[in-house]
């Protein structure tokens, strides 16, 4: 029976998120460690990873960057000024301005996701049969966690 996300946490469920919070940060920290290969800081790649799904206005990209307007308008100001997105005029509302991933944008992010997949897939590489088998069901067991 599982328990709810509202429900008491049994030390076992809490323990192994837990260990599934650290283990997935670490993972990810140090396959991020080729980002610099890309040519873009940290703070420009995941805003990029953001308008992946299209152009999104300087507010809608900081609340979900989690950061204040004046930050993502200098990250934008910056990001624009390299060529990774392009700024526009709202044509519903004059007051705001869209921002949009140019192909630069788009190719600077893919390298970044193929440096880390293949700093993931060594790692992988490196574990036996069993391992790999395991690894293919917790993936798809998170897969899932996710379509909650």
């Amino acid at each position: 029976m599982r328990s709810s996300a509202t429900g008491p946490a049994r030390p076992r469920e809490r323990e192994l998120a837990d260990r599934l919070h650290s283990a997935a940060i670490h993972l990810l920290r140090r396959a991020r460690r080729g980002d610099p290969l890309t040519g873009a800081t940290p703070a420009q790649l995941s805003a990029l990873s953001v308008l992946m799904s299209g152009p999104k206005t300087l507010g809608d990209l900081a609340a979900a960057e989690q950061v204040r307007a004046p930050t993502i308008s200098r990250l934008a100001a910056e990001m624009a000024r390299i060529g990774l997105i392009r700024r526009r005029d709202d044509p519903g509302d004059g007051r705001l301005v869209r921002v949009e991933m140019t192909a630069k944008g788009r190719r600077v992010l893919a390298k970044g996701r193929e440096l880390r997949i293949a700093d993931i897939e060594g790692r992988v590489r490196r574990l036996g049969r069993s391992e790999v088998i395991a690894l293919e069901t917790a993936v798809s067991i998170v897969e899932g966690m996710l379509r909650d």
